[in-house]
């Protein structure tokens, strides 16, 4: 059974949390603090964290970049923190999802399913090619195939393929792709990243208008799904 680490300070919730995942069949941890979750996470691996933001000893960001120091597994943040900045915040930390309180627990659910399938085929990973129904990447050659024919990426255009294809499934904020393809200074040009992935999508994708790889969540980032 996987291994879950909830980080979760308000008993009601956590127990909800623990009985929920448990009758899933999931192997639940639950601890109440920063602290104890890095203790817990360290002591024995972990395939998945749900971590709260309000916690009483380190905020949920000082958590996440702790675990992100020597770990890959998925991080889910589940807080009542809802503005754009927050969320922006926590996966630049290194977070893998973002689902704000209120929640449905099927919801939850179905995030933890998908954030373990993730990470699976992530581990399966063997190779630098990334193979879709539309398209294949060749991030070693740095070449992109469309139904046969080859096509042409521009350096910049190169770059944010790269920083997606790398993470599949995960959700990439936009201030973090345009620090890591523009550089430091450049995290407020969203416009950049709207002509850019217009124009990966009519090169790439079969239907542009309605993209099923390259995905914007509005007001937050960008997801690659393969």
């Amino acid at each position: 059974m996987p291994r879950l680490l909830i980080v979760e300070d308000e008993p009601a919730l956590r127990r909800a949390l623990t009985i929920n995942l448990k009758a899933r069949h999931y192997e639940v941890d639950a601890v109440a603090t920063g602290a104890a979750a890095l203790r817990a996470a360290a002591s024995a691996p972990v395939d998945l964290v749900i971590v709260d933001l309000g916690l009483p000893d380190l905020d949920g960001v000082e958590v996440i970049a702790g675990l992100r120091g020597w770990s890959t597994v998925p991080i889910i943040v589940l807080s009542a923190r809802d503005s754009q900045a927050q969320k922006v915040q926590a996966l630049d930390a290194g977070a893998d999802d973002y689902v704000t309180k209120p929640f449905g627990m099927d919801e939850l659910v179905a995030r933890v399913r998908a954030a373990l399938r993730r990470a699976d085929v992530q581990d399966l990973a063997v190779g630098p090619v990334v193979t879709t129904p539309s398209f294949t990447i060749d991030l070693a050659a740095k070449r992109a195939v469309r139904h046969g024919a080859e096509v042409r990426l521009t350096p910049t255009e190169w770059h944010l393929v790269e920083a997606l294809v790398r993470r599949p499934g995960t959700l990439v904020s936009g201030a973090h792709l345009l620090a890591e393809v523009w550089g430091p200074g450049y995290e407020k040009e969203t416009n950049y990243l709207r002509v850019y992935f217009a124009q990966l999508r009519r090169k790439l994708e079969d239907s542009p208008s309605h993209p099923r790889h390259f995905i914007t969540e509005p007001g937050v980032g960008y997801r690659f799904e393969p």
